[in-house]
């Protein structure tokens, strides 16, 4: 039987996929003592650039991430944000290291109240072929934990200066007289109130109303308002006084009269400013209608004083009064 022809485009395809495996073995054949000088001219290169080199050690600063840390959970003490990290190598290979592909990541889940303390070693951080650490600083994180909690914390005005002359503070007020306060237990349960920035009276002599400002309990702790209303009521200062020598007049007769004893002594009490300016000519009598000339009468001594003023007493509470036609 004989056998059928092959096809010429089969023949010319096999010829074309032998064509380049033929024209690569001559081209590798071609200088190979050249080829292998260039191979160990690289190689001996590299040699050099790279085990030529002595290892040196670098320190860099390294972030440090606090992920996942619980809800309603926050952390109270200073906590390293940086870490330092000594590495190990050939100055070409430190000199590619990146801080942040070294970033430190501490995950949180599962703390609770209380200290969470993390050991770092070296296996805790992505390390550079041919790079090693060799000390971290700090070794180790501790973290006080707390649980975050609100509270109303009474709010204390804090005054200063004195009001004019003759005026005294009498009460003090701030609206809200509470305002809520929101950190870590152990700060709230110490904050047994909140301060006030200073409210001036100095030199005042009315009722005062200002808004003031709360003073910041601490970094810790949030409040939920800033400002409040104060109000400040002030009064007149209340003195007590005494007046010696005063003169006994006598009223409501026509004829001429004669009082043992003729001075009489008294103590008032009333306002300073009021006292200052006080005048008692006349203030003290006795009242001689319907006593007759003759005999010796004894009647009691009056006293009559301007509007805020009180009489506290007075010395006689009787005199002897003789009239004469």
């Amino acid at each position: 039987m004989a056998k059928p022809a092959k096809s010429p485009v089969l023949i010319e395809s096999a010829k074309s996929a032998r064509a380049p495996t033929g024209r690569l073995r001559r081209f590798l054949m071609r200088n190979p003592g050249l080829r292998l000088l260039s191979l160990l001219l690289a190689v001996a290169l590299w040699v050099f650039v790279n085990a030529g080199e002595h290892s040196e050690e670098d320190t860099i600063e390294v972030p440090v991430r606090y992920n996942s840390l619980p809800a309603g959970l926050t952390i109270i003490n200073d906590h390293p944000q940086f870490i330092k990290l000594t590495m190990a190598g050939t100055p070409t290979m430190l000199s590619l290291l990146d801080p942040d592909r070294l970033t430190l990541r501490l995950n949180l889940i599962g703390v609770g109240p209380g200290q969470a303390s993390f050991r770092l070693t070296p296996e805790m951080f992505a390390e550079y072929r041919g790079i090693s650490v060799t000390r971290i600083v700090p070794s180790q994180i501790v973290l006080d934990i707390d649980r975050i909690v609100s509270a109303d914390v009474p709010v204390k005005l804090d005054i200063e200066g004195k009001p004019a002359t003759g005026y005294r503070v009498a009460s003090t007020e701030v609206k809200p007289a509470t305002i809520e306060a929101t950190g870590p237990s152990r700060y709230i349960s110490a904050l047994k109130h909140v301060d006030t920035e200073p409210l001036s009276v100095q030199g005042v002599n009315a009722d005062l109303d200002a808004p003031v400002r709360v003073l910041d309990p601490g970094s810790h702790v949030r409040l939920g308002t800033e400002v409040v209303e104060a109000k400040v009521a002030l009064q007149q200062v209340i003195v007590d006084r005494e007046f010696k020598g005063l003169k006994v007049q006598v009223r409501a007769t026509d004829y001429r009269s004669r009082v043992e004893p003729a001075d009489a002594n008294l103590a008032i009490r009333g306002p300073l400013l009021k006292m200052a300016k006080l005048d008692l000519e006349g203030a003290v009598f006795v009242d001689a209608s319907g006593i007759q000339p003759g005999a010796w009468h004894i009647v009691p001594l009056q006293v009559r004083l301007p509007d805020g003023m009180q009489l506290v007493r007075h010395e006689p509470q009787q005199v002897r009064l003789r009239v004469y036609r």
